[in-house]
């Protein structure tokens, strides 16, 4: 063997040594977008859930594994059996010293993807426990079935389907998975209004608690799906490529959300636009090795609107409630991203491979290709769609009728972290303050289009005692309902009047507003009961009109729920420490 040829091997070696160790750091980035869902989807429900939604995502891993050992991984990777599955084994036990380690740490995490797109479509209102079965069917029978179609051997692959990374091995099944779960499980209590005949007359918007987590988790997705798309690359050049496309499809998406929802909404949506970052990713994940730029551009931007699309349709016309978008994000472009495949599939990408059962190389129908590859694709999105939505109907009613699918009315009102899990808050030792406001800072401007007068409603509630105190003054109780973030600026203003007592009470209320109309989702936001103050003033020597106009001038940001101002005749009023009555009672606060 002469130097060159040494050369060579050593080089080849080196290279699937290296290939090697990127596939399993691959697997580590892929694991680590379980935490990504999980802040996704605890962003993006209510508070008192966060506890119930992290311990889904955790056992969605840790159950898959268990399913996968046990019978998961034989079925997906073991010898092919007919094209169908694969041969139920335990190599993992009998065989450990040849068992191919990396492939099935590698396809685990992959498993436990699919699995937990679900938790997001079901969250506020499952049993825990249907959900952990759930969760160990799908990903000890269901998804590895699938899967050894597109991935084992099995006979999609066999045609010359296509499926790099898994638009629709994983993110098509867990949509499609979310949408009848989501079906058969029923919307949240209030999502929907009904008429006394049950037709829907208006959705409800239940906004994240915190967008902050949301964000956070888009960002730990994106991040961990270089290696959901990169990981199987076979050259350097290739890995290039898919960082390209994976980089490109998603941000796209996002742009074109955003713009598009600024039209429609008059704002660009926030929970919008990240959930169409997310779609950019499903989008390009078939297609990621075999597009260029010019198809990713495209693909990203068909997601950006596709999952605005898809948030409306199940809100508007079928009536499912989705609380994060999951069926939009992973339904429907796992459909677009798998067909994106028969359409942009270029020989110029490199590494490209694919080939019909003939073993001719075909491309996309944008790429001279004819509607061959397109078919295929199509074929693919049939038959793995009817599998899954037998297979998990099946298993929902199953576990509907056995165990009960959704919890009581009452411990949905309650929320899960304490009716599921005995956990009072997932934010112990938090409490949720106002704004602070100092003396120096001025009071809100006016970005509303409603005048101070409408918004900030002023009422004269009629008394049938005598409207002046025992000594013939005139003592008016003025009564202040307003937000928690403005108590501060209110406060200083009064003591600017010369009030400096004040009684400040916490309460949960709502009213009917001709506030700024607000929108979620693009859902109109409706009054809920929330977090207020109440605050009371009794006043003799500082005229009522001052007061009132004072409060009404720093509550005023033309929003819904800017507060309102009851205005009362006190009789008569008694300090108990001096039995001073009347005008000479009220001194001290005035």
């Amino acid at each position: 063997m002469n130097e060159t040829k040494i050369m060579e091997l050593i080089s080849d070696m080196s290279s699937g040594q290296v290939f090697g160790v990127w596939f399993l750091i691959g697997a580590a980035l892929v694991f680590w977008m379980q935490a990504g869902f999980a802040m996704v989807e605890a962003g993006f429900t209510r508070a008192k859930n966060t506890g119930n939604i992290i311990m889904k995502n955790l056992m969605d891993f840790c159950i898959g594994t268990v399913m996968f050992i046990l019978i998961g991984f034989s079925l997906l990777l073991g010898e092919d059996l007919l094209g169908f599955i694969g041969k139920p084994g335990f190599d993992i036990f009998t065989s450990y010293q040849d068992f191919d380690f990396s492939n099935f740490v590698f396809n685990l995490v992959f498993c436990a993807t699919t699995a937990t797109i679900v938790s997001g479509a079901m969250a506020e209102r499952t049993k825990f426990l249907s959900y952990c079965i759930y969760s160990a069917i799908i990903s000890g029978l269901i998804y590895p079935i699938e899967a050894h179609w597109i991935w084992g051997g099995g006979w999609l692959s066999q045609l010359g389907f296509h499926d790099f990374a898994g638009s629709c091995a994983i993110h098509m099944v867990g949509g499609i998975s979310a949408l009848i779960g989501a079906k058969i499980l029923g919307a949240r209590i209030g999502k929907f209004k009904r008429d006394k005949n049950g037709k829907v007359t208006k959705v409800n918007a239940f906004p994240g608690h915190s967008l902050a987590l949301g964000a956070l988790g888009v960002f730990i997705l994106w991040f961990g799906w270089y290696g959901f798309n990169g990981a199987a690359a076979k050259s350097i050049e290739q890995l290039g490529s898919i960082f390209l496309t994976t980089t490109i499809a998603p941000a796209v998406a996002t742009v074109v959300c955003m713009i598009f929802t600024w039209i429609k909404y008059g704002k660009p949506d926030v929970s919008m636009c990240l959930n169409a970052s997310l779609a950019g990713l499903v989008a390009i994940t078939a297609p990621c090795d075999v597009a260029d730029a010019f198809g990713a551009v495209v693909i990203g931007a068909v997601a950006g609107v596709l999952v605005v699309f898809g948030v409306w349709l199940l809100d508007h016309v079928l009536h499912i409630d989705d609380p994060v978008g999951a069926v939009a994000v992973h339904c429907m472009n796992g459909i677009w991203g798998t067909l994106a495949v028969g359409l942009f599939a270029t020989d110029t990408a490199p590494g490209y491979s694919i080939a019909n059962a003939s073993g001719e190389t075909i491309t996309g129908l944008f790429y001279g290709g004819g509607f061959e590859l397109l078919g295929l694709q199509a074929l693919g999105v049939v038959t793995v769609g009817a599998w899954t939505a037998v297979t998990i109907t099946i298993t929902f009613f199953i576990i509907k009728a056995v165990f009960g699918l959704r919890v009581t009315r009452e411990e949905e009102t309650i929320g899960l972290d304490a009716t599921e899990h005995g956990l009072p808050s997932a934010y112990a030792g938090f409490s949720m303050l106002p704004e602070y406001i100092d003396e120096d800072t001025p009071v809100l401007a006016v970005d509303g289009d409603i005048p101070v007068a409408e918004a900030v409603e002023v009422k004269q509630v009629p008394t049938f005692e005598k409207k002046v105190a025992a000594d013939g003054t005139k003592i008016t109780k003025i009564e202040i309902v307003c937000k928690e973030s403005r108590l501060e600026a209110l406060k200083n203003a009064m003591v600017g009047l010369g009030i400096t007592g004040m009684t400040v009470s916490h309460v949960l209320g709502c009213g009917v507003q001709k506030g700024k109309l607000e929108y979620y989702r693009g859902v109109q936001v409706e009054a809920n009961l929330l977090p207020k103050v109440q605050v009371e003033i009794v006043v003799s020597a500082v005229p009522v009109s001052k007061v009132i106009a004072m409060a009404k001038k720093v509550l005023y940001t033309g929003h819904i729920g800017d507060g309102k101002i009851f205005v009362y005749d006190v009789e008569n009023v008694i300090k108990v420490r001096t039995g001073e009555e009347g005008y000479d009672a009220l001194q001290d606060i005035e």
